[in-house]
């Protein structure tokens, strides 16, 4: 078998991200940040939407943007602070509590697909090379 080159590696890496990516999102009805989004509101009563923003990793007017719609699906409820009102309070309703249920199945059972056929000595493998990656390009 032929050697591959960085650029072939990097080339596969970008691929597989757009795959798992989309079909995550098909699979699930959701999309990962989004996902990433509600578990952490699941794990909070009642958390600042500027918080939330720190804790995923986005942008403020990306998270403006996910909780509104959010909101409009009945998912989420916003409130002023009553505290201090430039702070936008974010909680899961129950409505979504039950959604998030059903949708970290839908990622449960997306992952036992992707990994089907990998023994457990392969899955530990591959997450040490990707962890490996992960800590290479964090110190570049």
């Amino acid at each position: 078998m032929p050697e591959l080159s960085s650029q072939e590696i990097f080339n596969q890496i970008q691929g597989l991200h757009r795959q798992l990516t989309s079909t995550f999102e098909r699979c699930a009805g959701i999309s990962a940040s989004r996902l990433q989004l509600l578990c952490q509101l699941y794990q909070s009563e009642e958390i600042s939407q500027s918080s939330l923003q720190k804790l995923v990793g986005i942008d403020h007017a990306a998270i403006t943007r996910h909780v509104k719609q959010l909101e409009a699906e009945n998912i989420v409820i916003r409130r002023v602070s009553p505290k201090d009102n430039r702070f936008t309070l974010v909680q899961l309703t129950e409505h979504g509590r039950e959604k998030i249920v059903a949708f970290r199945q839908e990622r449960e059972d997306f992952l036992a697909r992707m990994l089907e056929g990998f023994s457990t000595d392969e899955q530990e493998q591959l997450s040490g090379m990707l962890q490996r990656i992960n800590q290479n390009i964090s110190q570049i």
